[in-house]
């Protein structure tokens, strides 16, 4: 059987394991944004116990490899929990999820200080609470800024899908290694696999920039905070 008859045959498999892989960045980056956002915000206006656990936290995740976290979790927090049933597409979306908010609580970290003190103060004076300074002020602007370090994360997020394998996620990297398995055949399907990751990479990317380009204010940047 030559190369393009294989290719023709296997790509129905193969597109499951691209939907299972946007699945997870999708799931991944909106964990991220939900636990990350939060966490940004007690790094500069919790408490000095709320800002040391959020910093252990961002230094743990930061720390450890995520192949590392997911034998950590799926081999031993989940079950000791009572939680070993897991699927293993959940266990990948925590983990990674959790991972990145790490990361993206920096990324929103940084554009919320990037944010002159002067517009808090000022919001107060009119009679704001902080919390509503926070939400219809500072947030607004925030997350124009942080949009671009924002979606460097999604190529992050896109590879490190590929390391699920070892816990067992049918996603890009699996399928093709069960196809190779079934057809001896290696370095075309694995070309083809760094083709599709390529391709998400790309599309991906656009999507963001166009995004971005949808909630940019004309004049509006880092030199006018």
């Amino acid at each position: 059987m030559d190369i393009t008859s294989i290719l023709v045959e296997w790509f129905p498999y193969l597109l499951s394991g691209i939907v299972a892989t946007l699945g997870l960045v999708i799931a991944s980056l909106g964990l991220g944004l939900l636990f990350g956002l939060p966490m940004a915000l007690g790094q500069i206006y919790g408490s000095k116990t709320v800002k040391s656990l959020i910093g252990i936290y961002v230094w743990f995740f930061r720390g450890l490899p995520v192949l590392v976290l997911l034998f950590l979790f799926f081999f031993g927090i989940f079950p000791q929990l009572g939680m070993g049933d897991l699927p293993p597409f959940m266990v990948a979306v925590v983990v990674l999820g959790l991972r990145g908010a790490a990361y993206q609580s920096q990324i929103f970290r940084g554009a919320i200080m990037s944010i002159s003190e002067g517009q808090m103060t000022a919001a107060r004076s009119l009679g704001m609470t902080q919390f509503q300074a926070i939400r219809y002020i500072i947030l607004p602007q925030a997350v124009r800024i942080a949009l671009p370090g924002w979606s460097n994360e999604y190529p992050t997020v896109l590879t490190d899908t590929a390391v699920c394998y070892a816990i067992g996620v049918a996603e890009i990297l699996t399928r093709t290694t069960q196809i190779v398995a079934q057809t001896y055949v290696t370095m075309p399907l694995y070309l083809s696999a760094a083709f599709l990751y390529i391709i998400l990479n790309y599309a991906g990317m656009k999507a963001l920039q166009y995004l971005e380009k949808r909630i940019s204010i004309p004049g509006f940047g880092q030199g006018s905070v």
